[in-house]
């Protein structure tokens, strides 16, 4: 509850970012030192396909 309510707060959809940063956690394409960024205030969604490619490669 404290995930959901702490993006709702930081203006971020809940269920794209708690999907999206699982996704970028358990594919390894965040770095352990990089996790801060995928904080709700920090959190950028990957809109660009090609950069979810690049991000996948």
């Amino acid at each position: 509850m404290t995930l959901i309510a702490t993006a709702k707060l930081n203006g971020v959809e809940p269920m794209a970012w708690l999907t999206d940063v699982l996704e970028r956690i358990v594919s390894g394409r965040t770095k352990a030192n990089e996790l801060d960024s995928l904080l709700p205030w920090n959190w950028k969604p990957l809109n660009d396909p090609a950069e979810r490619t690049a991000m996948a490669a």
